[in-house]
């Protein structure tokens, strides 16, 4: 799906409108994409949800000439996993679950509390910069970093990167989704706050540019299906009233991803297809099989409090908890948990689940933070 794909690719207007009419244009702009997206696909909009994905892994599985399937899911997957398992709970041979969905929150209340725990993150990302001041000269403390920061954020507001054209390429917005990636995984603080420095205290572009061509451009198929999908699991809010407010509120205490997320969800105040008013209830039928759920206590694009919801709506699931994780994604990662991957390896083999009390069945510890590179 392609609705606009030169909507990533002009020039963006700053995620943070400085006023009515600033937010008025990135309202139209949410409802112009979502408008396209209906004029190419409206034959297709209505069939793009989760249960339709459930049902297409089915088809799937019966074409191969299987009776069961199993399954491994990170992130938007572990919905994909759960809504399957409650639909076909008959057809699961094995099943995990890595980083898990709220299923109760889907998809408005999810992003809220996705705000609040990413705020989490570029808080421990600007402490762990602050750490290591001798090498960055950012600050000593996580406040003074985070000032260096918007700082920074600003300075491109007003003068942007430019591109080989000669047209902006990093920009406010460009910033933002650039150091986004380092909430979801730690392992590119390094090279993030290497590319920080080199901007705030020289100028210099090149460092920035090679992080943002790597991690912050944004896919516009990617970004079609997306919205194809969330949009039409359930019906969001169509009063712009309400996302407004809803920002506004969570802005005041967590401002690095409150707007950010709302212009990346703001089509499906518009879009052409309405889900129904509540989302799917996720539950464990008699016959599912155990389950094995892998999740981060400090993760933020799927927030420690869902991943228990989830865990409640299985209950034949069973959770191993690294503590203090944030990492997005806690299984064959890099560097490797060697206890987190001999629970996945044991299950994968055998079934084998940990057996420990619920809610938390087993735990894993958390691996170090990187340090700079050199």
């Amino acid at each position: 799906m392609h609705c606009d794909p030169s909507f990533f690719s002009r020039a963006r207007p700053d995620y943070i409108p400085a006023n009515a009419a600033a937010e008025q244009t990135l309202i139209n702009r949410a409802k112009a994409y979502a408008a396209d997206c209906k004029k190419k696909y409206s034959w297709l909009l209505p069939f793009m949800t989760t249960k339709d994905i459930a049902r297409d892994m089915d088809s799937i599985r019966a074409a191969m000439g299987q009776q069961k399937l199993s399954y491994f899911g990170y992130s938007y997957g572990t919905y994909i996993g759960q809504v399957y398992a409650t639909m076909f709970p008959h057809r699961v041979h094995r099943m995990v679950l890595d980083s898990t969905v709220g299923p109760g929150g889907v998809w408005w209340a999810d992003n809220l509390d996705q705000d609040y725990a990413f705020q989490g993150r570029i808080q421990a990302f600007f402490a762990w910069v602050a750490k290591y001041n001798d090498v960055y000269h950012l600050g000593s403390t996580a406040q003074q970093v985070s000032r260096n920061w918007y700082q920074a954020r600003g300075q491109l507001k007003a003068h942007p990167v430019p591109g080989p054209s000669g047209q902006p390429l990093i920009g406010p917005d460009e910033w933002d989704d650039t150091f986004l990636i380092g909430g979801y995984d730690n392992g590119y603080w390094p090279g993030l706050a290497s590319a920080f420095a080199a901007y705030l205290h020289g100028g210099a572009t090149s460092e920035l540019v090679t992080q943002y061509q790597q991690e912050g451009v944004q896919n516009e198929n990617e970004f079609a299906v997306y919205n194809a999908v969330e949009c039409s699991d359930v019906n969001w809010p169509r009063s712009w009233a309400t996302w407004n407010s809803a920002t506004r509120k969570v802005y005041k205490t967590a401002p690095f991803e409150a707007w950010d997320n709302t212009w990346f969800n703001a089509a499906c105040a518009f879009w052409p297809v309405k889900g129904p008013a509540k989302p799917m209830q996720i539950k464990g039928a008699a016959g599912l099989p155990g389950i094995l759920m892998l999740q981060g206590t400090l993760d933020a694009a799927t927030p420690y409090a869902g991943a228990l919801a989830a865990h409640r709506a299985l209950p034949s699931s069973r959770m191993v908890v690294v503590k203090g994780g944030g990492n997005h994604g806690q299984s064959l990662a890099d560097p490797p948990n060697s206890c987190v991957n001999g629970y996945l390896n044991r299950y994968l083999a055998t079934g084998a689940l940990p057996q420990g009390p619920s809610p938390v069945n087993a735990t894993c510890p958390n691996l170090p933070n990187p340090t700079p590179a050199g």
